[in-house]
C-alpha cells in the first residue's frame, strides 16, 4: 500500500507544471522563435574562440545553455542606472529601468531592448519554456515567462553570468 501512494506521488509531481508557459508565443516572440536552430548570427566564433575569450562559467552558460546557481550573481544587488549587455559580445539586451527583484535569485527584467534578443522553445526540462539568447551571438542568457509585473506582465528570468553591466555614467 505504501508503495502505491508513494509511486501515485510521484506521477501526481511529475505530471505538474504552471500555467506561466501555457500561452502562446507573442507575435514579437513569434518572428523570432527558433533563431538558434541552424541559423547563423552576426558573430560567429569557433567553440575553441569563445573558450579563450570567455570565462569557464560564461562558456558553460552562453554557449551550453546551462544555469548559473540562483543568488551567486554579483549583479543582483546592482541599483545603478545603466544597460545590461551580452557578455559574450557586448550587445545591449536590458535597461536598468526595466529591472526588478523577482525573488528567484536571478536578474529579472520585465522587458528587453528589442531586436537585440532572440527567443527558441526549450523542453529540456519535461515541459515548454521560451528560451531567450543574444540575437546577435546566439548566447543563452535565461528564460521569459509571463508571471512579470506590470507593464509587460513578463519575467525575463537572466543568468547574471551572461551579461555584463554598463553604468549610465560610463
Amino acid at each position: 500500500m505504501r508503495t502505491k501512494i508513494i509511486i501515485g506521488l510521484l506521477v501526481l509531481l511529475t505530471s505538474c507544471k504552471g500555467n506561466s508557459q501555457n500561452q502562446e508565443k507573442t507575435s514579437t516572440e513569434n518572428t523570432v522563435a527558433n533563431t538558434t536552430e541552424a541559423n547563423t548570427f552576426p558573430v560567429e566564433k569557433t567553440e575553441a574562440e569563445w573558450k579563450a575569450e570567455l570565462t569557464e562559467e560564461e562558456f558553460y552558460v552562453l554557449r551550453k545553455a546551462a544555469t548559473e546557481y540562483a543568488f551567486t550573481s554579483d549583479l543582483l544587488d546592482v541599483k545603478e542606472e545603466g544597460t545590461y549587455v551580452c557578455a559574450g559580445c557586448g550587445t545591449p539586451v536590458f535597461h536598468s529601468s526595466t529591472k526588478f527583484d523577482s525573488g528567484t535569485g536571478w536578474p529579472s527584467f520585465y522587458e528587453e531592448i528589442t531586436g537585440n534578443v532572440a527567443y527558441d522553445v526549450d523542453y529540456k526540462i519535461g515541459y515548454k519554456r521560451t528560451e531567450e539568447h543574444c540575437a546577435t551571438c546566439g548566447g543563452h542568457l535565461g528564460h521569459v515567462f509571463d508571471d512579470g509585473p506590470a507593464p509587460t506582465g513578463k519575467r525575463h528570468c537572466i543568468n547574471g553570468v551572461a551579461l555584463d553591466f554598463i553604468p549610465s555614467n560610463e
